[in-house]
């Protein structure tokens, strides 16, 4: 599966992006697609996943509320909803997929496929 993200950009603190990942080569089918995210010299951090059967999500704590994990059958893509962007979501957005148990959905190491990151960057 090649994954393509995008829909990065520069915004102002409150405002919103909506993120993207598309996948070729086969559908997302069986899998779990997540958004990760990696700031300049900090660890690549978990965000939001989305089991595309089934459509389970699961957040992190720092933006559960603000953002939204959805599917989009008929494009094979997957969002990522960003509301209420702050400094602090400043980063390198990744969207990466795996066939996950859903234990290890948070953990980066857990996915074989890897987009190309898009750059968010939210100013105060």
């Amino acid at each position: 599966v090649q994954l393509q993200a995008s829909g990065g950009g520069l915004v102002q603190a409150g405002g919103s992006l909506r993120l993207s990942c598309a996948a070729s080569g086969r559908t997302f089918r069986d899998y779990a697609v997540a958004w990760f995210r990696q700031a300049p010299e900090k660890e690549r951090e978990f965000v939001a996943a989305i089991r595309w059967s089934g459509g389970a999500t699961k957040y992190a704590d720092s933006v559960r509320g603000r953002f939204s994990i959805s599917r989009d059958f008929a494009e094979n893509t997957v969002y990522l909803q960003m509301s209420g962007l702050k400094p602090e979501d400043t980063a390198v957005y990744y969207c990466a997929v795996g066939r996950v148990i859903w234990g290890l959905i948070t953990d980066p190491g857990a996915y074989g496929n890897w987009g190309q990151g898009t750059q968010v960057t939210v100013s105060s």
